[in-house]
């Protein structure tokens, strides 16, 4: 069972579905595997729970604006 999995920000349904999608179908060709046994986990993180250079990313959204 091969599992990929992506961290990121907010994501749409679309972006999901997509992402899932195009995930598997690239690592079942170069793996030489049958799609079906890929799982795919997205995480997603609110900017609060991001920091960068010791900042939270909610906090530098909020000073670009």
């Amino acid at each position: 069972m091969p599992v990929i999995t992506l961290e990121a920000a907010h994501l749409t349904k679309e972006q999901k579905r997509q992402l899932v999608r195009e995930f598997t179908e690239s690592a079942s060709r170069i793996m030489q595997m049958p799609a079906p046994l890929f799982y795919v986990f997205l995480k997603e993180s609110e900017l609060d729970n991001i920091g960068v250079g010791g900042e939270l990313l909610s906090d530098t959204k909020k000073e670009e604006k």
